[in-house]
């Protein structure tokens, strides 16, 4: 049974999202770790996404059951009832928002309180089953817990911060439609208006190149802005530059299934080796007075 209440929290996106917190919170600290304040962080981020995914597990049960990567899980089975299901998602959620207020601070909490409700309420019950833009808007969301993990430490929201939001938000973008090409059939089936399905493949690529483009222009920021040193600047630009040629080279692929398959892998292992090296090399903006200065 305890199985169960953990599947329907989806264990591996709580992994990734505590991945991408230690990222934003490492950063902000500088090598002076408050680690009271750690814990509190990924607890309260871990609740908060925990509460989401059952949300988004409960909305989903009907198109769930049209999708063979999806048609197994808890909730579309009936191994848990959808009252017990929508206690457990509020009491989760309430607990995550309550460490991040009195763990961290006020502006923690609110950010994650904005990342659930975008995931929750504009994402799981409007925007993925109506608009091709609901990848665009989910992405906000998965880009919360390292400004979250940033923002506890810091108590305000500044252009790290922001740096932050724009890195995580863009990667979302070609990682999930690498999802949406190789799971193609699975959305086709359950009329998910993703990207791939509406317009097509070939659009779907120049998009995930772009938006590619864009993620290492903001990876970069975080070492010009004087964020992070040279060493994480290296492997972020080595990252991308890969991750750039693994989406260009689907122009000439015969298999559209396997190529969108490893460049979903790649983006994980990117997002990855960046979360590590902005939380061992990170440095204290100059530029920070100097803002101060003009505001």
């Amino acid at each position: 049974m305890m199985k169960q209440y953990l599947q329907v929290t989806k264990p591996g996106i709580i992994f990734g999202n505590l991945i991408s917190v230690i990222g934003g919170f490492l950063l902000a600290s500088k090598g002076s770790i408050d680690y009271a304040l750690f814990l509190s962080t990924l607890v309260g981020v871990s609740l908060v996404v925990a509460s989401g995914c059952v949300y988004n597990n409960l909305i989903d049960r009907d198109i769930d059951k049209k999708m063979e990567r999806t048609r197994n899980r808890v909730l579309v089975k009936g191994l848990i009832s959808v009252n017990v299901a929508l206690v457990y998602a509020t009491v989760l959620g309430i607990a995550g928002f309550a460490l991040l207020y009195f763990g961290a601070n006020p502006l923690a909490m609110w950010l994650a309180v904005m990342g659930f409700v975008v995931y929750v309420g504009v994402y799981s019950l409007y925007m993925k089953r109506k608009s091709v833009y609901g990848t665009l808007i989910g992405s906000l969301s998965g880009a919360a817990p390292p400004v979250i993990g940033y923002c506890a430490v810091t108590g305000q929201f500044d252009a790290g911060a922001l740096i932050l939001l724009a890195i995580f938000s863009l990667w979302q973008m070609p990682h999930s439609y690498a999802i949406a090409i190789f799971r193609f059939k699975d959305y086709q089936a359950a009329n998910i208006p993703v990207l791939p399905v509406v317009k097509g493949i070939s659009v779907a690529k120049n998009h995930i190149t772009l938006y590619i483009v864009a993620f290492m222009v903001a990876t970069l920021m975080l070492t010009l802005v004087g964020y992070a040193g040279y060493k994480y600047l290296i492997v972020a630009s080595a990252v991308s530059l890969w991750w750039l040629g693994m989406a260009l080279s689907g122009y000439k692929t015969q298999n559209d299934r396997v190529w969108a398959r490893k460049l979903f892998v790649f983006s994980i292992v990117a997002i990855t080796a960046l979360s590590v090296m902005m939380s061992i090399d990170f440095m204290t903006p100059a530029s920070k007075d100097l803002l101060t200065y003009v505001w």
